[in-house]
């Protein structure tokens, strides 16, 4: 106790056994700790200018239905269809509470709920269907916006678990949400009579999700831990290690509560003691120490008895939300304290009490991305703008929630389609970029053990022997489908490691030939490539991914958005060069409304009804179907209905979460891509797939991603092609961050175009290589090992240029050729879905050499 009491007063970072040890603390050891405690708490609102000030959030409590789908032993909210009057808050009753709160000068509404009761209560299923709501979700969703425009207080939603997907659709509603984490104790979960079992939304592993999610999401939440409710002292350090990692990584837990477990009446935990107030205090002291400065820490002051002064000793900084109006619905038995009570027991331990929003202080000022534009003008007329808190004087009236105002008009380095060849980016990096990807030393701890700029697959063949590479390729060329994973790896590790050692050139010209074997088979000698124009429609984008060296805040210098009618502009001018294609994808604008990929897509069929619109990718997919909460199969529809005729497969990078979790911070998880791509199928809509490989994924990555593919491939047969995308690393965040390494070898790129020939045999016929990404020797190589297909002549390619690619933003046709010449093999231009263009469309590519004139005007920099 001693050491650790120390180890506290000198600063120093505690570890799990000294934290486990400082939660005993009691008597004189407890007010060592408690001053210890309290001077990081005031340090910390000394840093962000709240000096001596604990704030609380005056609300509103909005039970919108007491049905859960859980059992938790020590609930006393949840209950049974039978004892209620109705399963479901009417739309009335919401409004009418927050109507009140709001006329007692209230500004926050608290929505909680139980766990997707649907799922448990065919009453919850009727009373849903019958009002025209496709689950709990939405009914919350669109009560948030009721109160939001008919009595501007501000929601808060606890809904419970909520998956990624879910998080995108409420964002743009609520400022900021919340669910307690409670503990991390897999016993209290698993164990038959513990209080969490038989609840599946209480899986320790399930609720961290949610935490990570929400930070990846960048929505303020709430969490925190429950004590006492069987639970160890150990449990409850490495609760408060788990809040800690996440906060650390994505920033976005805007504050802990530390709550103890009450005891009530008709519950299976009716004869628990209380958790002890001293215990409490230790609690919330350890917690300040672990959680740091930074971290706002509370305790709801309705069940702490009248032990005020000893929480603000023990390290917290706010009180929670305290309603003048509603009470505690979880905790019935337990009154909020007055709020002028409250501040005169805030005053009584020399601390002044002030009152914010439920989106706290630090979030308000940061603005974007935390706080969706569509609630911009909710939260600025609650808050002072100097502070960031609640505004004294606010006037508590709805306002109309609706989408941004000019997400079309025209902005920014609207020229950098041309301008980034002939002047290149303003800067290699945002401004923002210590912390708008997370933090980067808290994003090291998820990477392998071995170093990722290491061989991904060993050196040589993987530790193989030479019988095991032989008969690794016997097998590839004999029975392609029927590679296993480990021969697939042996074949990959002919590649060698990034200086070369361990290559076995012999082995790896050998897997080429038999790639090219399967080639000729699937695809015969013609390389083909499509007249197509790229439109980025904006690189305004706050998702946060990491390998991204395109996306901009709307206030940086390179940042852009186009118009319709400077989209449809450059469409047909594709058409005119003879273009059949136009690519459409663009960063995730905060500003854009989840219908304006509908209006993209019009405005390029109405200028030239007969191009085809290969556009966007699975995550502007789940955006677009987020913000205007459909599902993703009615958005489809409706993209379909507007002009959309294939997606693009990009956005998958490498389709597994623990790598894709370290190379994006807010980008869709892997499931959610494959839901969007098979849905795509399943409507007609065909798409293409991508792997974006080399950065700090390995061979083993590789091989499951493309092994995937295929399986996706052979349920639906909607792809048209698998195209290879090798990581530019030059200006990628990560990269800049010394976390991934820089890119795959010339002779890893070799091997994985001819390893997905053969794992993709018989499904997949199109292998396509990004001559954006590699050099012209390096495209003659993989065409030589597997590869058919270049892509397009593209006319503008600014996604990998600003990641530093140095390959140029166009080809013409003849240089397609050119490129194509050495190895002895026909060119042929073909359609998006590998077919013959009509001679019109060959006449006018044949005119242009497959570039619009505007493009080719400019110089590139690598030409000069």
């Amino acid at each position: 106790m001693r050491r650790a009491l120390a180890r506290a007063r000198d600063g120093k970072a505690l570890d799990l056994s000294e934290a486990t040890v400082l939660l005993h603390a009691r008597d004189a050891d407890l007010e060592t700790l408690l001053g210890h405690a309290g001077r990081v708490r005031d340090a910390g609102l000394e840093a962000v200018g709240r000096a001596g000030i604990i704030t609380y959030s005056r609300k509103v409590f909005i039970p919108l239905t007491r049905l859960c789908r859980d059992r938790c032993g020590y609930c006393t909210f949840a209950t049974a269809p039978h004892k209620l009057d109705s399963v479901f808050m009417s739309p009335d009753e919401v409004v009418e509470i927050a109507r009140q709160g709001a006329a007692a000068g209230c500004k926050e509404a608290l929505f909680t709920l139980g766990d997707r009761p649907e799922d448990r209560w065919h009453q919850a299923r009727e009373w849903l269907d019958a009002h025209g709501y496709d689950d709990t979700l939405s009914y919350v969703r669109a009560m948030a916006i009721r109160v939001l425009e008919e009595t501007g207080l501000l929601p808060h939603l606890n809904p419970g678990v909520l998956t990624w997907r879910d998080l995108q659709r409420l964002k743009p509603v609520a400022p900021s949400m919340g669910m307690m984490l409670e503990t991390t104790s897999r016993r209290l979960f698993e164990e038959k009579g513990q209080p969490h079992h038989g609840s599946p939304d209480k899986d320790p592993a399930v609720r961290l999700r949610v935490l990570e999610d929400a930070g990846r999401s960048n929505v303020p939440f709430t969490s925190g831990i429950l004590i006492g409710i069987g639970e160890t002292v150990q449990d409850r350090a490495e609760s408060l290690f788990a809040l800690r990692r996440t906060a650390r990584e994505y920033g976005g837990i805007q504050e802990v509560i530390v709550q103890n477990f009450r005891a009530k009446p008709d519950t299976a935990m009716r004869g628990m003691p209380d958790a002890d107030l001293q215990e409490l205090a230790a609690t919330i002291a350890v917690a300040r120490l672990v959680l740091g400065p930074r971290t706002r820490l509370q305790a709801p002051p309705n069940l702490v008895d009248a032990e005020y002064g000893l929480m603000i000793r023990a390290g917290i900084d706010d009180w929670g939300g305290v309603s003048p109006l509603t009470p505690d619905h979880v905790n019935p038995e337990r009154p909020w304290p007055q709020i002028d009570e409250l501040a005169a027991r805030t005053a009584a331990a020399g601390f002044t009490l002030r009152e914010r929003l439920t989106i706290y202080p630090e979030y308000v000022l940061a603005g974007e991305p935390w706080l969706d534009p569509r609630l911009a003008v909710h939260v600025a007329a609650l808050a002072d703008p100097a502070t960031g808190l609640a505004r004294e004087d606010a006037e508590i009236v709805g306002r109309p929630w609706q989408e941004p105002d000019g997400g079309f008009a025209s902005s920014g380095r609207t020229d950098l389609h041309t301008a980034v060849d002939t002047e290149g980016r303003t800067a290699d990096r945002r401004d923002d970029f210590d912390h708008v990807y997370g933090d980067w030393e808290a994003l090291k701890e998820r990477l392998p053990a071995a170093s990722p700029t290491a061989p991904p697959g060993g050196s040589g063949s993987g530790g193989a022997v030479p019988g095991d590479v032989l008969r690794a390729l016997r097998r590839a060329e004999a029975d392609p489908a029927g590679l296993t994973e480990a021969e697939a790896l042996t074949l990959l590790g002919l590649a060698g490691g990034p200086d070369g050692a361990g290559a076995d050139d012999a082995g790896l010209d050998e897997l080429c030939r038999i790639a090219d074997g399967l080639r000729r088979e699937a695809a015969g000698d013609e390389v083909t490539y499509v007249v197509n124009r790229n439109i980025n429609f904006t690189n305004v984008c706050y998702t946060g991914c990491r390998f991204c060296a395109f996306a901009q805040r709307r206030t940086d210098a390179d940042a852009y958005t186009l118009s319709l009618d400077q989209v449809a502009d450059r469409a047909e001018e594709g058409w005119r060069a003879g273009a059949t294609e136009v690519c459409m994808q663009g960063g995730i604008h905060p500003d854009l409304p989840g219908t304006a990929y509908f209006d993209i897509a019009r405005a390029v069929k109405a200028r030239v009804p007969e191009m085809h619109v290969h556009a966007f990718s699975p995550m502007e997919v789940v955006n677009g179907a987020g913000r205007t909460n459909l599902s993703v199969a009615d958005w489809l529809t409706a993209a379909k209905e507007a002009g959309v005729d294939s997606l693009p497969g990009t956005a998958a990078e490498i389709l597994d979460d623990d790598v894709r979790w370290v190379l994006t911070k807010g980008k869709l998880p892997a499931a959610e891509w494959v839901e969007v791509i098979t849905t795509a199928h399943r409507l007609g809509i065909p798409t293409t797939s991508t792997m974006m490989y080399g950065h700090v994924d390995t061979h083993a990555h590789w091989v499951r991603h493309i092994r995937l593919i295929r399986r996706i491939q052979e349920e639906t047969g909607g792809f048209s092609e698998f195209v290879l995308l090798p990581f530019v690393h030059h200006s990628a965040p990560i990269y800049l961050a010394g976390i991934a390494r820089p890119g795959p070898t010339a002779r890893e790129n070799r091997a994985v175009h001819a390893l997905a020939r053969i794992l993709l045999h018989g499904a997949i016929g199109n292998i396509q290589c990004s001559w954006v990404k590699l050099r012209d020797d390096l495209c003659r190589q993989v065409l030589s090992g597997g590869v058919n297909d270049l892509g397009g002549t593209l006319m503008e390619e600014t996604i990998s240029r600003m990641a530093g690619s140095e390959n140029g933003s166009f080809k013409t046709i003849t240089e397609l050729a050119a490129m194509v010449a050495p190895t002895g093999r026909p060119v042929r231009q073909r359609t998006t879905s590998y077919g013959v263009p009509d001679a019109e469309r060959l006449a006018a590519s044949a005119a242009s050499d497959g570039v619009c004139q505007s493009v080719r005007n400019f110089v590139p920099l690598d030409r000069l």
